[in-house]
C-alpha cells in the first residue's frame, strides 16, 4: 500500500513484489475475489453472466433445430443432443468464474471482452469434445458441435456489441444513472481520486462535492463544489442525493471519524476510506481498487447482489403474470372514478425513493381534484403523530375513493412503478417530500437505502393503526433483516390483510 495513496512505487520494487502480493491485493476481507468499486459493477457482471448463459442456450437450441433441417441426409436426431446442454452450461459458467478476475468492463476493454467470450466458447467446446471422445458418445454430430461454436460466438459477440452501443454510449451520459459521490477532503488526494473514479469506473460518476477537513480550501482545484466543513456532513447528506462517501485525507487530519461514520450509518450511505484503516462495525467490509488507489469500504446495509437480482426478476415476473387478473379490476376502477367525480383517473405525486431520488408514484385518484390545495386547511385535523398525515374521516375522499382505499385497490397502479424500477413489490412505503421534511432523527433516513415497495412489514403489522415511530421501526427492521425469503413471507401475509381490510383508511 502506497504511502499517501498517490505515488507509485519504483518499477523494480513493483516487479519484485507483484508475484507475492497479486493474490492478496485481489482478495477481499470476506475471502472473495476483489470486488469492484460499487455494487452496480458487480450487478452488471452478474447480469452479463445471466444474459450470456441465455444466449449460449439459445445458440445450442437454434443449432440442433437448424442443422438437421439443413443437412437431412446425415440423419441427425435433435433429441439425442439435448443431454449436452447441461454440460455446456456448467462448463461455460465454470470457465467464466475462473476468468472473472481478468474481465474488465468498459469501452476501453471491449476488445478484451470479445476475446474472452471467444476463448470461453472455445474452452467449452473443447471440454465437450473431450467428453464426447472419452465417453464414446458416437451419436453426437460434429456438425452440431461446430455450428454451435460458430453460432454461440456470433450471438455472444453481437449481444455484447449491442450492449456496448446502448449502454456505454447512450446510458453512460444519463445523469439519473450517475453514481453520486461525496469526497471528504479538498486537496490533491481528493482531486486525484475524483479523476481516477471518472477514468476507470464503467458507470458515470458524479462528484457531488467536497468537504474540507480544515475549514479552508486547501485544494483550489475542487472549485465551487466545496460544500463546507467536514463537521457539516450530516446536513450535506440530508440535503443532497449521495450514494457513496469517500474519505480521501490522511487519518491525522480528521481526528475523530465517529461523526462521519454515524452520519453514513443513519443515512444508509456506503462509506469508503482511501487507504486508511479504522475499526468500524458494518454489515460488510471489503477492499476495492480504483486504478492503483486502494479503498476500504464499509456497508451499513446488507446487500446480497444475487438475492437482489432474484428480487428484481421476481418483481417483474409476478407483475407481468398477474396482469391478466388485475387488468379487468384496473379498467372497472378507472370507469368508476370517472363516473363518480371530475378529474383524472390517476393521481401522480413525487415520492422519495432509493437514495432519496424523487420519482412519480402512480395511484388511483381517491380524493377530490383539489385535495392537495385543501391540505393546508385541514392540516390542524391531523390525527397521526410524527411526519405522516392521517384523518379517519378525511372530507377530501370521494365515494369511490373510500371503497378502493379500504380494499387497497388504489395502490394497484404502482405496479407500473415496479416495472419501471422505481419500486419493488416489497419494501418500505415511499414517502412524500412533505412527510420526509418532518423527519426529526437522522436514522429515519436509512429507509432510503433500499428501494421502496407496495407492501412491507408496516402493511402486514397494523398499517394505519401504527404510530409513525412504530412504522419507521418496522422499516428499519426490514432493512436490517432483509432476505428474499422475508419478501415472500410478507407477500403471503399481505393477501389476508388486504382481503380483510385490516388497518385500511
Amino acid at each position: 500500500m502506497y504511502q499517501n495513496g498517490l505515488e507509485k512505487p519504483r518499477s523494480s520494487d513493483l516487479n519484485a513484489e507483484a508475484a507475492t502480493h497479486e493474490e492478496k491485493r485481489n482478495t477481499a476481507q470476506d475471502g472473495t475475489k476483489n470486488p469492484p468499486f460499487h455494487a452496480k459493477s458487480g450487478l452488471l457482471r452478474r447480469l452479463l453472466l445471466i444474459l450470456d448463459i441465455a444466449t449460449v442456450t439459445f445458440a445450442f437450441l437454434l443449432t440442433i433445430w437448424r442443422v438437421p433441417a439443413m443437412w437431412p441426409e446425415n440423419g441427425i436426431d435433435p433429441g439425442d443432443h439435448y443431454g449436452l446442454l447441461p454440460i455446456i452450461i456448467v462448463t461455460f459458467v465454470v470457465c467464466r468464474q475462473l476468468m472473472a478476475r481478468r474481465l474488465k468492463l468498459g469501452p476501453a476493454s471491449m476488445s478484451s471482452q470479445l476475446f474472452s467470450l471467444v476463448r470461453e466458447v472455445a474452452i467449452t467446446v473443447g471440454v465437450l469434445l473431450i467428453l464426447v471422445f472419452l465417453l464414446k458418445m458416437t451419436f453426437v454430430s460434429r456438425l452440431v458441435v461446430g455450428w454451435f461454436a460458430v453460432t454461440s460466438v456470433v450471438l455472444l459477440v453481437g449481444s455484447r456489441l449491442l450492449i456496448y452501443w446502448w449502454y456505454f454510449v447512450h446510458r453512460r451520459n444519463a445523469v439519473e444513472e450517475a453514481l453520486n459521490v461525496l469526497i471528504i477532503g479538498s486537496g490533491r488526494r481528493a482531486h486525484v481520486l475524483a479523476r481516477r473514479l471518472q477514468e476507470s469506473f464503467e458507470w458515470n460518476v458524479n462528484v457531488v462535492g467536497y468537504l474540507d477537513p480544515e475549514g479552508k480550501s486547501m485544494g483550489r482545484r475542487a472549485g465551487d463544489r466545496i460544500l463546507g466543513h467536514v463537521d457539516q456532513i450530516a446536513e450535506v447528506l440530508r440535503e443532497n442525493v449521495i450514494e457513496e462517501v469517500v474519505i480521501a485525507v490522511p487519518r491525522s487530519m480528521l481526528g475523530d471519524v465517529g461523526a462521519i461514520v454515524e452520519s453514513c450509518q443513519e443515512e444508509g450511505v456506503r462509506l469508503l476510506f482511501m487507504a486508511d484503516l479504522y475499526e468500524v462495525q458494518a454489515q460488510r467490509v471489503h477492499l476495492a481498487m480504483v486504478g492503483d488507489i486502494p479503498l476500504l469500504g464499509f456497508e451499513f446495509v446488507s446487500r446480497n447482489q444475487n438475492a437482489l437480482i432474484a428480487k428484481r426478476i421476481f418483481d417483474i415476473v409476478v407483475t407481468l403474470v398477474s396482469m391478466p387478473l388485475i387488468l379487468p379490476i384496473l379498467l372497472i376502477t378507472a370507469l368508476a372514478i370517472r363516473l363518480d367525480s371530475k378529474g383524472p383517473v390517476l393521481f401522480v405525486q413525487n415520492r422519495v425513493g432509493l437514495h432519496k431520488k424523487l420519482f412519480p408514484m402512480y395511484k388511483f385518484r381517491s380524493m377530490v381534484i383539489d385535495a392537495e390545495e385543501r391540505m393546508k386547511d385541514i392540516e390542524h385535523l391531523n390525527e397521526a403523530e410524527g411526519a405522516n398525515f392521517k384523518i379517519e374521516d378525511d372530507p377530501r375522499i370521494t365515494r369511490v375513493g373510500r371503497v378502493i382505499r379500504k380494499m387497497s385497490i388504489d395502490e394497484l397502479p404502482q405496479l407500473i412503478n415496479v416495472l419501471r424500477g422505481d419500486m419493488s413489490l416489497v419494501g418500505p412505503r415511499p414517502m412524500s417530500t412533505r412527510d420526509v421534511s418532518h423527519f426529526d432523527k437522522g436514522i429515519q433516513r436509512k429507509r432510503f437505502s433500499v428501494r421502496p415497495g407496495i407492501t412491507g412489514l408496516w402493511q402486514v403489522s397494523g398499517r394505519s393503526n401504527l404510530t409513525f415511530d412504530q412504522w419507521i421501526e418496522l422499516d428499519l427492521e426490514y432493512i436490517d433483516q432483509w432476505s428474499f425469503g422475508l419478501d415472500l413471507r410478507i407477500l403471503m401475509r399481505t393477501i389476508p390483510v388486504v382481503l380483510m381490510s385490516r388497518g385500511a383508511v
